[in-house]
């Protein structure tokens, strides 16, 4: 059953070409997830198809009841944004439209309230839009995936997963045509060469041609015509050449490579440890005393629900606590949910080179592996999108001098493309980074090891996202050993300082980490 039909949709704003569709239809129990870059028209084509905006040309027929679920960004001092959101699509649920538009229902929502909606969506009985840069959410409730690129709608049946692989094999067919348009224009061009060159030295009489025959022939006629020929031949494969269809190189990233401070004394050693460490606001307990430890490279992710004390553990490790020990050899770079780095007068490119001192080439790879191209990192911050600026403000820190870095929901405000882009250059990162993020497909990706604060306590495990929950699903090893990890690693550490410069403290210490490992392999 057709719900909904446009035909012939263009949408401009203020002149300019935002959108051009030229048919697109949503049928009954589509599950259509809409993604794009940041500005490339999703919300205001959820408007068009909701009734909620007119297209600056063509028409929309919806024969069946619709909502639009707006992007939330508004907060009440009674309800935190999550308690907001679901709020909100609670009531639009109790509605049962047959057609649901949603912009970004995930927002301000963490991991159990995301499962929530998900589930949700999957009991849905109508059809839905729903616009995410969740793209695990994606996976698990859309069977077609709108894409806007250039302008234009370009619908893909499947999941996001689905999705991906449609265009890598899109991808893979592109750079093969480009390989092959560059192996037939090379062709062309030393044939063309080639001839051009005998042309050249059609001047002389050829070996093979007697006395007595360039007599009879005239030598120089002979010589003409063969160079005329010649001459046509290359011609001809000139013409062959223009008209070669030509193919643009696929675009591809730049290999991210840069001088972190303190580089030797700092990776692969610990560089954060914590002793006993209690998470309190007044007198609410978010954590009970944990012990644990961070190494220089490691990627640390801090999950948990909302109001658990995330952004509180990451403030704690920053601050002067007796229970945190951090190394000298650290400088850390600071990105907060308010984007205090920025300065609205201030450009792209001179904002960003402000606290760097690695070359201009560099910082201009990593704002274009961020999708600031050309003119562009000319741009003042001030009128830059929420996504935008969050995008400066990672560059900015990337070519700082900072070696651990410390990202408060890095991902908020940013396209799907803009938090793949952020993945890979985390990825290439060759310092420390800790992390709070809902987003589960990025979690995955860059995380090397997890803190979830969950039901008051701390549960720290050595591994990706993936390996985390397969280990909280299947039965946990000793309780003590990651305790027992940590006095090992210690233990190694006094043994090589008592080896360098023995002292009594020194000595101390490792009588009372011997005594403590005897307790805990005992228990």
């Amino acid at each position: 059953m057709l719900l909904l039909e446009g035909h012939h949709i263009k949408i401009e704003i203020q002149g300019n070409l935002l959108l051009d569709i030229d048919r697109l239809t949503i049928h009954q129990h589509d599950r259509i997830g809409l993604i794009g870059k940041n500005g490339a028209g999703k919300s205001t084509l959820l408007h068009v198809l909701a009734h909620k905006q007119l297209p600056s040309k063509g028409y929309i027929n919806c024969h069946v009841t619709s909502l639009l679920l707006p992007q939330l960004k508004q907060k009440n001092k009674e309800q935190s944004g999550g308690e907001l959101t679901q709020s909100y699509i609670q009531q639009a649920l109790q509605k049962a439209p047959a057609l649901l538009f949603a912009d970004e229902p995930t927002t301000h929502l963490d991991k159990e309230h995301i499962v929530w909606l998900e589930q949700e969506f999957k009991r849905w009985s109508g059809a839905f839009v729903i616009v995410s840069h969740d793209r695990a959410f994606l996976d698990q409730v859309c069977t077609t995936i709108w894409e806007i690129e250039d302008y234009h709608l370009h619908v893909y049946k499947g999941n996001y997963s689905s999705y991906i692989e449609q265009k890598e094999r899109k991808s893979s067919f592109l750079h093969h045509e480009y390989e092959n348009y560059i192996r037939e224009k090379k062709k062309l061009e030393t044939a063309i060469q080639a001839k051009e060159k005998r042309a050249a030295r059609a001047t002389k009489k050829p070996k093979n041609v007697h006395r007595s025959e360039a007599k009879i022939t005239g030598a120089k006629p002979y010589f003409a015509k063969k160079q005329k020929k010649l001459q046509q031949t290359a011609k001809a494969l000139e013409t062959r050449l223009e008209k070669l269809d030509k193919v643009e190189k696929p675009r591809e990233n730049t290999e991210i490579k840069m001088d972190i401070a303190n580089h030797e004394d700092f990776y692969g050693r610990t560089i954060i440890r914590v002793e006993q460490l209690e998470g309190k606001i007044n007198q609410r307990i978010l954590w009970n005393k944990e012990s644990f430890f961070i190494k220089g490279g490691d990627k640390v992710a801090i999950i948990g629900n909302n109001g658990s004390g995330k952004t509180t553990l990451l403030n704690t490790l920053l601050s002067r606590n007796k229970a945190v020990s951090i190394s000298p050899a650290v400088i850390v770079g600071y990105l907060s949910q308010h984007l205090t780095l920025l300065k609205a007068e201030d450009r792209i490119l001179d904002t960003v080179k402000e606290t760097s001192k690695q070359n201009v080439t560099l910082i201009r790879t990593v704002l274009a592996r961020l999708h600031f191209i050309g003119d562009d990192v000319h741009k003042k911050i001030d009128v830059l999108s929420g996504g935008e600026r969050v995008k400066v403000a990672l560059a900015k820190l990337f070519v700082s001098d900072s070696n651990t870095l410390i990202l408060d929901e890095p991902t908020t405000f940013l396209d799907i493309e803009a938090v793949k882009a952020l993945e890979s250059l985390l990825q290439e990162y060759i310092g420390t980074v800790l992390f709070v993020s809902h987003d589960r497909h990025f979690v995955n990706n860059i995380a090397t090891k997890m803190i979830e604060i969950k039901n008051n306590q701390l549960h720290v495990f050595d591994g990706t996202y993936e390996e985390y929950q397969a280990h909280i699903i299947t039965p946990p090893r000793n309780h003590h050993a990651n305790r027992k990890l940590m006095i090992e690693t210690r233990l190694t550490e006094v043994l090589s300082l008592l080896s360098m410069k023995p002292t009594e403290q020194l000595e101390q210490e490792f009588q009372q980490l011997l005594t403590e490992k005897k307790r805990l392999m005992e228990e």
